[in-house]
């Protein structure tokens, strides 16, 4: 659309409102016919009038300056979005989209408000004569804004010049006054250093004159043995003589400190030689008390050469435990281990008497005591180590135990007396003290009818680790006994061989455990003696030993672990019943016609349970012996105790236990499916009731089963093992004895699905069969007896379809069974009673119809529960005979 041209300092207006021939043919929104021309009228008279007020009010060069203005700002976007956000403005004039017609049509919305245009357009006047004048005062505000900047700049730089001029005045004056105190405080600086020079001087010759004294006196002091004196005096001398190291190349003060050092020999030449005179190292001791002198001679030697003081100590402990080794030199009787008492009361006798004569003569930090006693024990363990080397034979376990608890004893006492800080001086270690991990005196064991009871009950908490020892003298002695302990573990193993024939003995003579359906099967109590005993000598051991004896003990224990489960669990499973009913396991895989096959007796199933539930405690309660000696044990040897052999023992034993359990009940349930199989289904009239095999199963299964669960109350896990195996079994020998079922007429297949539905029903009671407490059966028991049985249903299923024809006869087989064996295809037409000539073409019709065969070996994907074949059989009965032999 034409646009009329800008005027300044108004809106720009569309051109139609200037030209009367379109005012009446072109509207403006919002207004009606008469408005619209009447705005487009007022339009034309606002331009009209802002044109002539423009050239009134502008001069001629202001207009200038405003037309280069517009021209050259061409404001962008951002920036008139930054002048609106610090000039905020709500005029539709100031919007960068300003639209003039909006804008009139804003103003004069109706053709009534057209009256007021004269005071509309006289406001804009006004409007634009502000406008005006605001430009004009900025215009020429401009004219002078250059010549005061340059005012101003040229006021700053005189500014700064008077500033720099003043800064550097500053400067001179500081240097001078900074030369000016040099100049005062020099001859202060020469004073202070003659000062300190002069004090040090001074300082020296009265340290040199305390030192030239000091010597003369310890010289003179030395000579008349005036050790009290002496003592105070010598550290005195080697204080002051520390300030003199380095003057040591003047020859005076060289001279001075060698009369120090050899006033120092000297001392320590004499002390020694005192020494030996008091306590000489052949004969006895002197009578009487110890002297002053010595007591002062000590406290020098804490100042002396270190080595004085460990030859004071060595000599004096060396004299003071002769006679100890004259007392007890191995030719003599007090010497063996018999009378080790002699020897511990023997030294504590002489740190009495050392206490009472010589307990003031050394000094306290010595501990002279401690180190009497520490010397004894390492003398004590040679001594011992020695004897028991040269009389070995002569060792038996009641006298070895007799010494190591004599022996831990005392070193019990002296952990009380003493703090073990000794052992750590290296120059009268002879003995690395063991490890703080080998001390089993602070365990927390429980008391040993806690513990018995524990072991009784099955009870035992998960071991704590041992607490750190804090008796530094364990094994001080003891550790001499440690290479002999093997006669400790060789009368364990004696103790333990005729514990278990005890035990074989015991059980012959009292029989198998009574019937006990209250409180589940009996567990065996000699399996509760014989952990009880391995506990205690475990507790033993470590006391004793906590290396490779410990490992000898525990391949002990695991030999009669093995020896228990062999001659007590599996020896005592039941063989054969009574002559009244001769019957071997072999037997029980077998069946016979006719006669009703002979059982375990009610004692017999109760000593199969108890010898299950023993089982069950010995390897829940041996791997807690493993846990217990792995803690006992040195760290380094803990990989070497492993009862995991012994622990398979004792599942394999409760594995036996439930097949025994299986085979009885299953060989019980044979006559019942063979009689099945016996039967004229092809002679079936009409469907009765369920016929009496299953009654005869049921019959079985409620003698048994209520038994087994009561005696297996303690175990529930094995119970439900027991079902499980009995209802893997059972059920592809009943589909097995199915099969043999030939010919079925219809209404005899109707009959074994009827019977085959009660033995279901069954089935799926069976763990809560009997019982007044109704539980529900476990989920992985129902989902295999539910599997299997349905099977057998739909082969019953498949038998009464009629064959006819046989392409829907094939489909629903291949339908219902998902079976691709063609073999029991055959014993289903078999069944039916089919000739063989009808049986081919069927056979043929069914491979055709087979789907395609899975990858692998033929069958592999057959979801076919049937029992194996009968050379599979024969193979399985005769593993399991060879099993049962080598047992036996």
């Amino acid at each position: 659309m034409p646009r009329i041209p800008e005027v300044p300092g108004f809106p720009e207006v569309p051109y139609w409102l200037t030209e009367p021939r379109l005012a009446g043919a072109l509207p403006v929104e919002g207004c009606c016919s008469g408005a619209w021309v009447a705005a487009g009228r007022a339009a034309r008279v606002g331009v009209g009038a802002g044109r002539e007020l423009g050239g009134r009010m502008m001069e001629e060069e202001e207009l200038e300056f405003v037309e280069e203005l517009e021209a050259v700002l061409q404001l962008t976007p951002d920036v008139q979005l930054a002048i609106e956000q610090v000039f905020p403005s709500q005029d539709p004039l100031d919007r960068a989209d300003f639209n003039a017609v909006e804008y009139i049509n804003t103003l004069f919305p109706t053709e009534q408000s057209l009256a007021n245009i004269d005071e509309v357009v006289n406001k804009i006047r006004l409007k634009i004569r502000r406008l005006d004048d605001n430009i004009r005062t900025v215009v020429r505000g401009q004219t002078n804004v250059g010549q005061d900047g340059r005012q101003a700049l040229e006021e700053a730089q005189k500014a700064i010049q008077q500033l720099f001029g003043k800064i550097k005045d500053i400067k001179d004056k500081a240097e001078k006054s900074e030369q000016m105190v040099k100049e005062i405080t020099r001859d202060i600086k020469q004073l202070d250093h003659a000062k300190r020079h002069l004090t040090t001087s001074i300082t020296t010759l009265n340290h040199l004159h305390m030192l030239a004294g000091g010597v003369d006196s310890l010289e003179a002091m030395t000579r008349r043995r005036q050790y009290g004196e002496v003592a105070n005096l010598l550290q005195g001398v080697m204080n002051v003589l520390e300030h003199f190291h380095k003057y040591m190349g003047i020859p005076q003060i060289r001279q001075l400190s060698e009369r120090v050092k050899a006033a120092q020999t000297e001392l320590g030449q004499q002390i020694l030689a005192d020494f030996e005179e008091a306590f000489p190292s052949q004969g006895t001791k002197r009578p009487g008390g110890p002297s002053n002198v010595l007591r002062d001679a000590c406290l020098i030697a804490n100042i002396l050469d270190p080595r004085i003081k460990q030859e004071i100590i060595k000599k004096f402990i060396k004299q003071h435990l002769s006679e100890y080794l004259v007392l007890f030199q191995e030719n003599q009787d007090v010497a063996w281990l018999d009378k080790i008492d002699r020897r511990y009361a023997w030294i504590k006798r002489q740190l009495v008497d050392y206490e009472e004569k010589y307990g003031r003569m050394f000094p306290r930090e010595w501990y002279m005591a401690e180190r009497i006693a520490v010397e004894f024990c390492h003398i004590t363990r040679t001594e011992l180590a020695k004897i028991m080397r040269t009389r070995a034979k002569e060792i038996e376990v009641k006298l070895l135990l007799f010494a190591i608890q004599r022996t831990t004893n005392f070193e019990g006492f002296l952990a009380k007396r003493f703090s073990g800080c000794t052992l750590t001086d290296g120059t009268l270690k002879k003995l690395e003290s063991p490890p703080a991990s080998t001390n089993p005196f602070l365990e927390d064991e429980p008391a040993p009818e806690m513990e018995e009871l524990a072991m009784e009950k099955g009870d035992v908490e998960q071991p704590k680790k041992p607490k750190a020892p804090d008796n530094p003298f364990h094994g001080i002695v003891s550790k001499c006994f440690e290479p002999h302990l093997y006669v400790y573990i060789e009368s364990q193993d004696k103790n333990l061989g005729e514990l278990i024939d005890r035990f074989v003995a015991d059980f012959k003579a009292q029989g198998p455990p009574k019937p006990n359906t209250d409180e589940g099967g009996a567990v065996l109590p000699s399996c509760a003696d014989l952990f009880v005993y391995y506990k205690k000598c475990m507790v033993q051991c470590s006391q004793l030993s906590t290396g490779e004896p410990m490992i000898a003990l525990t391949t002990i224990f695991q030999k009669y672990l093995r020896e228990y489960a062999w001659k007590i669990l599996s020896g005592n499973l039941p063989k054969t019943t009574s002559s009244g009913g001769g019957l071997t396991i072999s037997s029980l895989l077998k069946e016979k016609e006719g006669s009703e096959v002979a059982k375990f007796t009610l004692e017999e199933l109760c000593l199969i349970c108890s010898i299950l539930s023993t089982a069950e405690y010995c390897l829940a309660t041996t791997q807690q012996l493993e846990e217990k000696l792995k803690e006992k044990v040195d760290v380094s040897l803990t990989e070497r105790i492993n009862l995991t052999g012994e622990m398979d023992t004792f599942s394999t034993v409760i594995s036996s236990s439930i097949q025994l359990l299986v085979q009885d009940l299953d060989a019980a349930c044979d006559p019942a499916l063979t009689a099945m199989s016996k039967m004229q289904w092809q002679n079936v009239e009409h469907v009765g009731d369920q016929s009496p095999y299953v009654t005869s199963v049921i019959l079985h299964i409620k003698q048994n089963v209520p038994i087994i669960r009561d005696n297996l109350a303690s175990t529930r896990k094995y119970f439900t093992q027991f079902c499980i195996k009995f209802a893997n079994s059972f059920i592809p020998k009943f589909i097995t004895h199915l099969f043999k079922c030939k010919p079925i007429s219809m209404v005899g297949a109707e009959q074994l699905l009827l019977d085959t539905h009660s033995l279901k029903m069954v089935l799926l009671d069976l763990p809560s069969i009997g019982s007044q407490v109704v539980r529900k059966a476990p989920a992985s028991y129902t989902k295999i007896v539910v599997k299997g049985m349905t099977r057998a249903e739909m082969i019953l299923k498949v038998v009464m379809a009629p064959h006819e024809p046989l392409v829907v006869f094939v489909d629903n087989y291949i339908k219902l069974l998902t079976d691709c064996n063609t073999e029991t295809f055959q014993k289903i037409l078999d069944m039916k009673g089919l000739k063989r000539s009808e049986q081919s073409s069927m056979l043929e019709l069914f491979r055709q119809r087979l789907p395609a065969p899975p990858s692998g070996p033929e069958g592999s994907g057959s979801l076919s529960l049937l029992a194996p074949t009968p050379e599979q059989e024969s193979s399985r009965i005769r593993k399991l005979e060879k099993l049962i032999k080598k047992r036996l």
